[in-house]
């Protein structure tokens, strides 16, 4: 389709008469002559384009009219071309004078419009710039009146209904835990909010913006500190308030509690306040971005302001990356005591294959196939951790032999023992000190090492065992992790099994040296406090004895003559009690000679017929074999010693025969054996004078004859040499008299009797050595007294 054109103007040709003289050539050609108007020239520069100009139309007819079309035929001809176009030009400039006028009356209207329009956007400008005002005053308004509200609420929450809750009869199970770490976020809270209002500054002032921005800055680290430990323990909040509801009663009480606690909030549940922290440390980035897009950025606060915004961001990940650590690390820590059936139960093809892969590349570390990934870092905080546990479980159990030795010494109470010294000062003080030390002093150090140092240590223990479980199981991903390293392209399951390691062994990265830090503080301290509470029993101690120090016959020494005589008289006392302890075990140790069964006997005599009656010795306690050739006596079997070392010259094993079987015995456990005689070696001097009658007495025969004696008076004299063996017996010789003071020894056997002989020596001897005469009667050949 053609498009049609503007219809150009008409040509007009004038006949002119051809002069007969002519120099000039014919032209036979149009010129075309083109005028412009300086007045539109302007009005183009100042528009600056011709096209949007609002007198466009004139302008253009004027340059339409301005091009004049000759067509010259002959030159004799010019004369009235003149004349023509003089009159063409006098109606030419006609015209322009009448656009000037026109031109500069548009001018005029064209700089009011300019200028009414530049007034009216400043206006424009100055209205929206006011009302990004009040949006940004009403936006930090909003943080910080909502930041009141969440902190009233918390405290309603931790205070009121938890107080209230506690009145319960029987109060809910574990509530404290459901109120764990929310005292942190309080206290952040409380502290952001002192510092808005310590400055004195309005919302609507341009320097609370700074503030605001410097008071969370100043607190971004106590902030994620306070906020990711209470979003990683919130779990257990929710299953400890889903424990509670299903108990039907205590919801009922719960809800009462919380609705009469806060009536104006209509809660019905803990989770309403509890959620809060969750959902608060969550909206910090849209409100500071909300105040961030209000805010001009020539304010002078915008870059402080985009740093808040940026650091509350970065915030929110660093406590979400936190929590997904703990899922991770509570996932595994766990300690489960199974039985062999749900172990079994347990066991499938992939626990199976995974286990196998794992023994594998062990198997190819040891070997030396492949070589073993090495952390160094991760390898230090692994063996100090491991020394850390040694040293803390060798503290506990020190401290808790330590008390059960006190509760011994407790438990003796000496002080109401009768010394038959009731006259005398020494043990009045002695019983006073006794028992103030019994009832007040070491009671009280005892509560004080249970509850600073004994339970401390008891929860640190606790705490050992998810760092302990953690590293083993890092151990068991990092097997898994190796064989998977090579990979370039990993399947959806060995990505998890990726991440799980590096998320493991960044956690203990990050969270084993402040574990060990923390756990070695705690140690320090303990040892501190245990040396400060002997020093405070040690000066309870002084100040009770100065009390009675005036009472003793020893006070009035001088401190080097005091402790002289202190030394002397603890040194004399140690001897009197090894002295003591001797003679109770040689007491303990005395012979002790019970009827023997037939095989006894018949042992006895096989024993006594092939080594003699001076080498046979009786087991006093039961022998159990520990080395080669030992042999295992039960206690009161009879042995025969063959020699008094063993091959290699030691003394402390004999060589003894057990009837057939020969070996060694320790010594210690042997004594000799006192073989009773059936009938006594016939006295010489056991025939009594005419008309005299008598009884022997501790013979080895049970019965006893009673014979009729005319005298009043008899003795009991030795009728045998006897030479004693060791310290609990006494030597005697025929005829010597004796006084009998039991007839019997310590185990009520009659076969031996306690004597006392001249001189004061107490001992024992056999009772068949003993006989009884009358007062007077001295046989020849008997011993003669001194």
């Amino acid at each position: 389709m053609e498009v049609p054109r503007r219809p150009q103007p008409s040509s007009f040709t004038l006949a002119l008469p051809k002069p007969a003289s002519s120099a000039l050539p014919p032209l036979g050609a149009v010129q075309k002559v083109h005028k412009k108007d300086p007045v539109n020239e302007k009005l183009q520069e100042k528009d600056g384009n011709p096209e949007n100009n609002t007198f466009g139309g004139e302008t253009f007819g004027a340059e339409e009219e301005s091009d004049v079309f000759v067509s010259v035929e002959a030159p004799a001809e010019t004369s009235e071309l003149d004349d023509s176009n003089a009159s063409a030009v006098d109606s030419k400039l006609s015209s322009q004078n009448s656009f000037s006028e026109e031109s500069s009356t548009s001018e005029e209207r064209l700089a009011q419009e300019a200028e009414e329009a530049k007034k009216k956007s400043e206006e424009e400008r100055a209205a929206a710039k006011e009302r990004e005002a009040q949006r940004q005053v009403l936006a930090i308004e909003e943080l910080v009146q909502s930041e009141r509200n969440y902190l009233r609420l918390l405290q309603v929450s931790t205070v009121t209904i938890r107080s209230n809750l506690q009145k319960l009869q029987p109060p809910p199970a574990n509530l404290d835990s459901m109120f764990l770490y929310i005292e942190d976020v309080i206290d952040v809270s409380s502290r952001l909010l002192s510092l808005l209002d310590q400055k004195q500054v309005q919302p609507g002032d341009p320097l609370f913006l700074e503030t605001l921005c410097d008071s969370f800055l100043s607190l971004s680290a106590d902030i994620e500190a306070a906020y990711k430990e209470y979003l990683a323990n919130y779990n257990h909040i929710t299953v400890l308030e889903n424990s509670y509801k299903q108990k039907e009663g205590l919801w009922n009480e719960i809800v009462r509690v919380i609705k009469a606690s806060a009536p104006e909030v209509n809660a019905t549940s803990l989770s309403f306040f509890l959620v809060m922290p969750v959902q608060r440390i969550a909206r910090y980035p849209l409100l500071l971005q909300t105040i961030q897009k209000h805010t001009d950025q020539a304010h002078p606060a915008y870059s402080l302001l985009e740093q808040t915004a940026h650091t509350s961001i970065a915030l929110n990940c660093r406590i979400n990356e936190y929590k997904r650590f703990r899922e991770v690390a509570d996932k595994y820590k766990k300690t489960e005591t199974l039985t062999i059936k749900d172990k079994i139960y347990r066991l499938n093809s992939h626990s199976i294959a995974k286990k196998t892969a794992r023994l594998s590349q062990q198997i190819k570390h040891e070997t030396g196939i492949t070589p073993k990934l090495v952390d160094e870092e991760f390898d230090a905080l692994e063996g100090f951790f491991y020394v850390l546990e040694h040293g803390i479980l060798e503290l506990l159990e020190n401290v808790e032999t330590y008390l059960e030795h006190l509760q011994t010494f407790l438990a003796c109470k000496t002080e109401e023992f009768d010394f038959d010294m009731d006259g005398e000062k020494a043990p009045i003080c002695y019983k006073e000190i006794t028992t103030a030390l019994r009832q007040w002093i070491l009671p009280t150090f005892e509560k004080r090492m249970r509850t600073l140092i004994h339970k401390p240590l008891c929860s640190l223990r606790d705490l050992l065992v998810g760092p302990r479980n953690l590293i083993r199981k890092r151990l068991d991903k990092l097997l898994d992790y190796e064989v998977i390293e090579a990979k370039s392209n990993l399947s959806y399951e060995e990505q998890a099994v990726a991440n799980t390691y590096r998320t493991i062994n960044t956690l203990l990265l990050n969270e084993l040296p402040q574990f060990n830090g923390l756990a070695l503080q705690m140690i320090w301290s303990m040892l501190g406090t245990f040396s400060c509470l002997h020093k405070d029993l040690a000066s309870d101690m002084e100040q009770l004895f100065q009390s009675f120090a005036q009472q003793l016959p020893h006070s009035s020494l001088s401190p080097g003559a005091f402790w002289e005589w202190a030394g002397c008289a603890v040194l004399e006392g140690a001897r009197k009690l090894e002295t003591l302890c001797r003679s109770v075990e040689d007491t303990l140790n005395a012979p002790a000679i019970q009827p023997l069964s037939p095989s006894s006997q018949r042992r006895l005599k096989q024993l006594t017929d092939k080594h003699g009656s001076g080498k046979i010795y009786q087991v006093i306690g039961a022998v159990v074999g520990s080395r080669d050739l030992d042999l295992n006596l039960a206690k009161g079997e009879l042995v025969a010693m063959i020699s008094e070392t063993d091959s290699s010259g030691d003394k402390r094993r004999w060589l003894v025969d057990a009837g057939g079987r020969r070996g060694y015995a320790p010594p210690a456990k042997l004594i000799r054996y006192h073989q009773p005689t059936e009938d006594p070696p016939p006295s010489p001097h056991l025939t009594l004078p005419e008309g005299v009658t008598g009884i022997r007495r501790h013979s080895y025969t049970p019965e006893s004859r009673t014979l009729t004696v005319s005298q009043p008076y008899i003795q009991v004299v030795a009728a045998y040499d006897f030479t004693s063996r060791g310290n609990h017996e006494v030597s005697i010789r025929a005829g010597e008299p004796v006084c009998v003071l039991e007839p019997h020894d310590k185990r009520g056997n009659p076969e031996w009797s306690l004597v006392e002989v001249r001189g004061g020596q107490r001992g024992y001897v056999p009772s068949n050595y003993l006989t009884v005469m009358p007062m007077g009667v001295r046989p020849l050949g008997f011993y003669q007294p001194y």
